[in-house]
């Protein structure tokens, strides 16, 4: 199985790469990834213990997918699956002709080639990254009513990382429809966290950037009143549903990934201060952000029925196995 992965250098992209390496070790892999918010180090550590021990065995490129020959790569590398997870993941960007540049226009050249006739007697699959924030703040209602989000909430993104990615939603439906035999899904990811995210800096978790500020004997700042609820979801099970979602028995869409659970932020804590010892109350401040999605629910039950995949890491445990693991990061560095 060739396969190319856009963003490969990133969070979910290495954790992604790690998991086809463990169980595919001699498949040809490409990496694309500009960088920005990616690094080396996640192709060239354990992500969990922050020390080397996993050794990349694909081949990288490195550059922004709008400045590339894409097709022309496409046509040398020759992958059986392409996952394309590259994006602007900084949801303060506010400069919407780079935003829309760097999201939607290599997306337009990838889909041209999932749905170009092949001679191989499998079709081409495309898997993507689209995200919880086409449903902006509203929902269409799932926010008030605090129930899960069905696929037709969204539409009503709330900055223009959502609307890039609701645009691609809509090149993905108008390219299936054109052919109905492409193998194309979009993951609509939620809240992901895990190893892997240090990178990202301030776009990285609220669970990520909690836990480093406890661990650094800070208090853990909360917009008031920290009942706002999210739907988190661990790296590996998003990891587990992007790869089902290449499987030949996938069925083509657009889809949910998040646990269908909320955790509040308040109860974020809490998980966190079972791992790690802080003495500090948490502080509570105002939110200056219109855009902030103070409510997300996942409804899988689409997810499941085209994909085959629930999750199955438990937020709670994992957020508390996570803080683990990011102190013993932080003992080591020290």
């Amino acid at each position: 199985m060739r396969t190319l992965i856009t963003g490969g250098a990133g969070f979910i992209g290495s954790n992604l790469v790690r998991a086809l390496q463990r169980d595919q070790p001699n498949a040809p892999l490409l990496v694309i990834d500009d960088f920005r918010s990616g690094s080396f180090a996640n192709l060239s550590t354990e992500a969990r213990s922050h020390t080397p021990g996993f050794t990349y065995r694909g081949d990288v490129i490195a550059g922004a997918l709008h400045s590339l020959d894409l097709p022309a790569v496409l046509e040398r590398f020759n992958p059986d699956v392409v996952y394309h997870l590259a994006s602007i993941t900084d949801t303060t960007v506010t400069d919407q002709t780079v935003m829309l540049r760097d999201n939607v226009d290599p997306f337009r050249q990838l889909l041209a080639w999932a749905t170009a006739p092949s001679a191989s007697p499998t079709p081409r699959r495309l898997v993507w990254a689209s995200s919880a924030a086409t449903y902006g703040t509203t929902a269409n209602g799932a926010t008030a009513a605090q129930r899960p989000f069905a696929l037709d909430d969204a539409g009503a993104p709330a900055n223009v990382y959502g609307f890039s990615k609701w645009v691609m939603e809509n090149l993905h439906r108008d390219a299936l429809a054109a052919c109905p035999q492409a193998h194309l899904v979009g993951l609509r990811y939620f809240n992901v966290f895990g190893p892997g995210e240090q990178h990202k800096g301030k776009m990285a978790s609220m669970i990520h950037q909690l836990a480093q500020a406890m661990l650094r004997g800070q208090a853990p700042r909360l917009f008031t009143p920290g009942t706002q609820a999210r739907d988190h979801i661990h790296v590996d099970d998003v990891v587990a549903c992007t790869r089902a979602a290449a499987q030949p028995s996938a069925t083509p869409g657009v889809y949910n990934v998040g646990t269908g659970r909320t955790t509040t932020f308040n109860q974020i804590i809490d998980a966190l201060r079972r791992a790690i010892d802080c003495a500090h109350d948490t502080q509570y401040i105002p939110n200056p952000h219109a855009f902030y999605q103070d409510y997300t629910c996942a409804d899988l039950s689409q997810t499941t029925a085209a994909l085959g995949w629930t999750p199955q890491h438990p937020t709670a445990d994992t957020i508390a196995t996570y803080a683990a693991q990011m102190r013993q990061q932080n003992a080591q560095v020290k």
